[in-house]
């Protein structure tokens, strides 16, 4: 990944993540538009049963994938420059994509077919295999090594937008009623419509980045495909992909067991929305830092490297620890907005969920970076898949453990709070295991600077939310508007607060911006 003759690697990297960071904000605009609707229009057992449906195809996506992508952006950042080496690797891993694709998908199919809680729903499941068939073929990562971040940009705004307007025009709110002694809920039906929608933006990625992939690429065979020197790490890397997966899918997924009406899996997708949210901004940068971190690990000053980490991690700090201070204090308020409803008979448990998870938007996101940036470029999967392994244990064990014993009237917050639990076991795992660049990005001076700023305005946020809400005027079926309000008035005033403390403490990534901004001013 040789740079331009006269360009500046830090500025280009720069504008990379501020060209992610817009798109995922805008991206995640849309999407607390449209889940508020969509909540309210299927309802929590609807909605539970598409997020249990999409659980269970979610890991034969990755069975598909078997982290294929992670591979390849590793192997072909090292030969972008060179057309006809950079095309020879795209057709190797496209052809490997396509066996395990297919391999997957029957795998499925099979037990779509023949296990009878999934033959009762396998409907939509294939309708959802959709989803992950496009997404195979998509080549995304193709133009992630390419670092053509603008058209991705582009491109994903314009989907997701009219994702979200089909979604508007077709969704419709419908009141269940009785037939003799069967309840018939009308919403069930609306899951297949909102499952079309989904998947559209998938296909359509995949379809317009198909038109576009001859530019930069020949599907011109020049040599033999030599499949045998990527077996083992790809191996490695499934095994790795599989135990994410596991660790990412088990909580919704033991939760529709657990509950045949799937209304906890409903109630913790609605308390787990605004973590995600904030999870995929971070981890949507591995985008621009993977590809740099696999060239730069690869020389022999690690100074750039240790650099990058330091970069990253302070990004994510940055951003997920007021996030954790305002979602954990103001709980009650974002699940009702994200739920859509007063959370009194629906989708009960969120605002606990969404407050025992919030710290996930710290532990997930700095566990991510180390992965991407640390130990793939390092490859040393390894060692992430032994940190999976004790993750995975922990987590489905103090699961069941919480969910029928603790909290058995409300297993949705014991497995929350065991998957909190989980997510802090497996960091301070991985921490140990990553060796001295982990540690050197987040023990220090800097970090340490946001840590206290974010405490101080949880404490703010603590003691005026409730007051403020109270205050305002708007009661009953209006009290979504006194929580709108709060929301607004709280993040304006933390985020003033927080910056303007880390702007006089000279925290690095706020004093760079005000510098750049005075050197523009020159």
């Amino acid at each position: 990944m040789s740079e331009a003759k006269g360009s500046n690697p830090a500025k280009t990297i720069r504008s990379n993540v501020a060209i992610n960071l817009i798109r995922t904000l805008t991206m995640t605009v849309l999407s607390f538009i449209t889940f508020p609707f969509v909540t309210r229009a299927l309802g929590d057992q609807a909605f539970g049963l598409y997020t249990w449906a999409n659980t269970f195809v979610y890991y034969f996506l990755i069975l598909a994938k078997i982290s294929i992508p992670n591979l390849a952006i590793r192997e072909c950042s090292k030969v972008k420059d060179d057309k006809r080496k950079f095309s020879h690797l795209v057709q190797l891993f496209f052809l490997m994509q396509g066996i395990t694709t297919l391999l997957s998908f029957t795998f499925m199919a099979v037990l779509a077919f023949t296990v009878p809680s999934l033959r009762e729903n396998n409907g939509l499941i294939f309708l959802l295999s959709i989803n992950f068939l496009a997404g195979a073929f998509s080549f995304e990562w193709v133009y992630i090594v390419l670092e053509k971040h603008f058209y991705i940009t582009v491109r994903s705004i314009a989907l997701i937008a009219l994702s979200a307007l089909m979604t508007f025009l077709f969704i419709k709110a419908k009141s269940g009623y009785y037939d003799g002694d069967v309840y018939v809920n009308p919403a069930l039906n609306e899951v297949h419509i909102y499952a079309l929608i989904t998947i559209s933006s998938t296909v359509l990625t995949a379809v317009i980045n198909g038109i576009w992939l001859p530019k930069f690429i020949s599907w011109k065979k020049t040599e033999p495909y030599r499949f045998h020197p990527y077996l083992k790490p790809l191996f490695l890397l499934f095994l790795v992909s599989m135990a994410l997966t596991v660790y990412n899918q088990t909580d919704e997924f033991i939760l529709g067991y657990l509950d045949p009406t799937k209304a906890a899996v409903g109630a913790y997708s609605v308390g787990v929305k605004g973590v995600d949210i904030i999870i995929t901004l971070i981890t949507s940068l591995y985008a621009v830092f993977m590809p740099r971190a696999s060239y730069y690990y690869e020389m022999k000053d690690k100074r750039f490297f240790q650099n990058l980490v330091d970069y990253s991690l302070n990004i994510t700090f940055f951003i997920a620890v007021p996030a954790i201070a305002t979602m954990a204090t103001m709980a009650t308020q974002i699940t009702a907005l994200i739920s859509g409803s007063d959370v009194s008979n629906q989708y009960q448990d969120g605002a606990a969920i969404l407050a025992i998870l919030s710290a996930m938007m710290l532990t997930y996101s700095i566990g991510d970076n180390i992965y991407t940036e640390i130990l793939i470029p390092a490859k040393k999967e390894k060692h992430y898949l032994v940190s999976m392994a004790i993750g995975i244990a922990l987590n489905i064990g103090l699961s069941f453990l919480f969910a029928l014993t603790f909290f058995s009237k409300r297993p949705a917050v014991g497995v929350a709070l065991a998957t909190a639990i989980a997510d802090v076991g497996l960091l301070v795992v991985l921490i140990v295991l990553s060796g001295k660049y982990a540690r050197h990005a987040i023990f220090n001076r800097n970090i340490l600077k946001i840590v206290l700023m974010g405490s101080l305005i949880g404490l703010i946020t603590a003691f005026l939310a409730p007051w403020l809400t109270n205050v305002l005027p708007f009661k009953g079926a209006d009290l979504w508007k006194s929580y709108l309000l709060t929301l607004i008035i709280m993040v304006l005033g933390d985020a003033i607060i927080y910056v303007g403390g880390l702007a006089l403490c000279k925290e690095k990534l706020v004093s760079s911006l005000f510098r750049r901004k005075e050197n523009a001013n020159e």
